[in-house]
Parts: C-alpha cells; structure tokens; sequence
C-alpha cells in the first residue's frame, strides 16, 4: 500500500522548510503531528441513548477507525446524569489513518462548511497542540444528510511534537492548513 500524500509532503517538502526556518540542527527536531484526536459530545444522550450509538457510526465512518464511547465522571442531578453514563463518542488516529483524515478534512470537508474563509489560529493551547470545532458533522462526505436526525458540532484536536504554538502553526500551515491570515 502506498504511503499517505501527506506524509510524502512532510518528509519532502514540511522538514526541510521547517528546519530552515527555525534553524535546527537535525531532522529529528523537526515537529511533527502525533495524532488526531476526535470527539464529539452529545449532550442529549441523557435522554435518549440511542443519539450515542448514532454518534459512533457517525465517527467511525468519518475516521474510517471504530470510535468509542465516552463516560461521565461525575453525577449532575441538574442534568439528569449519573457517574459512568455515555454521553459523547471519540476516536484518535495515528499513524497512515490520520494522514489520511487530515487530507481529507483540508481537501474536502472544510471547503463544504457554509460561507469559509479559512480556520481560526487562535486554537493554539500553548504546548503545541491545535483544537479546531467544526459546527456540522455534515460537511464530511460519508455522512449521509437524509440519514442525520440531529446536527451535532465536533472538535478536533492535533497533537504535535512542538514546543511553541508558533513552530506548531508554521507546521500545520506547511501541511495546507487553511489558517486566516494572522494578525
């Protein structure tokens, strides 16, 4: 099987213009993206238990990997939630699957989303990592629109090798990332 475009581009094109910019002194110091956590809470699964099961046939057809659901921690009396009910899905990549989900949310689902101009770089956690939010679940192809009984949001959630937000942003932008312009 052939590897991932992605990853091509990163060995090819991202490394070198990474360690160029941020003069290190070996490849081995160049960022790099770990993984790609998903998730997606469903705060109506409280009462009906079936939007979770939706929510992880949803997820495992967008990643292409079987999601898992997530658990309460804690009892909330307000909300009708007790410790340990589902009530959300999520899923991390690694490896040819996330180069695979990245390329396709850079390459087909974020053009989809209602009136796009670019992603917001205020995303940044200060460790490197990058948590972008989508609205719409169907802004990815695989999802059927006659099929979604309720539009849920998700967020996704890079985890990189980086040190900075700075070397972050410049290696997800290396990727084609569609950042707004910075300020």
């Amino acid at each position: 099987m052939a590897a991932p475009r992605l990853r091509e581009k990163y060995t090819k094109e991202v490394v070198p213009a990474l360690k160029d910019k941020f003069q290190y002194s070996s490849v081995m110091q160049v960022p790099k993206i770990e993984k790609i956590c998903i998730n997606k809470g469903i705060g109506a699964a409280v009462a009906d238990k079936k939007l979770v099961d939706t929510g992880i046939e949803e997820l495992t057809l967008i990643t292409g990997q079987k999601a898992v659901p997530t658990l309460s921690k804690k009892s909330i009396s307000n909300f009708k939630l007790r410790d340990g009910m589902p009530i959300g899905a999520k899923v991390t990549l690694r490896g040819q699957k996330m180069y695979e989900f990245m390329d396709r949310l850079m390459s087909v689902a974020l053009p989809r989303v209602r009136d796009f101009r670019g992603i917001s770089d205020k995303g940044f956690d200060g460790r490197g990592n990058y948590t972008l939010g989508v609205k719409e679940q169907i802004i990815f192809p695989e999802i059927s629109i006659d099929k979604v009984n309720k539009i849920n949001g998700m967020d996704i959630t890079f985890v990189t090798s980086a040190n900075t937000d700075e070397e972050s942003y410049e290696l997800l932008k290396a990727f084609g990332m569609p950042f707004t312009s910075k300020n």
